[in-house]
Parts: structure tokens; sequence; C-alpha cells
């Protein structure tokens, strides 16, 4: 279910949008050859998250919740060097993803 912002216009729950951007993010990297994109694309998607946490819990969930973000996108790395590159992107996502909807998105 989406929350509505000021205008009653609905919103999208997070946590799709952090699992978009950490997969997306990578892909865009990967397959343009521009790593610059896909940070791009990654931090868009962090910085929509973030502001959506912000009004919905405050700037303490915000806060946790883009520590948790930025910081599956950094494991996903030495991750990757141990289970393959696309098994560490979704590993971090599920739990990014994860603990959005469980913070965020049933508020």
């Amino acid at each position: 279910m989406c929350a509505c912002e000021d205008g009653g216009v609905p919103t999208p729950p997070t946590a799709p949008v952090v699992a978009t951007g950490l997969v997306g993010g990578f892909a865009i990297a990967r397959y343009s050859g521009r790593r610059e994109l896909g940070g791009l694309f990654l931090a868009g998607c962090g910085v929509w998250s973030a502001r959506q946490w912000a009004r919905s819990g405050g700037p303490g969930l915000a806060i946790g919740l883009g520590l948790t973000y930025a910081g599956a996108f950094g494991v996903s790395h030495p991750l990757a060097r141990k289970i393959g590159a696309w098994p560490a992107v979704f590993a971090v996502t599920a739990v990014a993803a994860g603990a959005a909807a469980a913070l965020a998105d049933r508020r």
C-alpha cells in the first residue's frame, strides 16, 4: 500500500526503489561500461528513498536506512570476490530492501 504525501498523491514503498537502485545501478555500470552512470542511478534512488524515510520516520530513520543502503553497496564489493558479482548484489539487496520494508514501509 502506498503512503500519500501532502497533495494526496500516493508514493511507492521504498523497498522496491532500494532494490532497483542496487540491482539497477550494478547492471547499468556493468553493461554500459560506465561506472559513473551506475553510481548516478544508485545515488538517485538512494536520495529519493532517504527523502521518503525522513518524511515518514524522521532523520534517525533516514540516516540509519541510508547507511544500510550505502553499506550494502560497499559490502557487495568484497563479497563479490567470494561468491560472485550477481549473487553478492542480490544478497546485499535482500538485506537493504528488507530493512526498508520492515522499518519504513510498514508505517
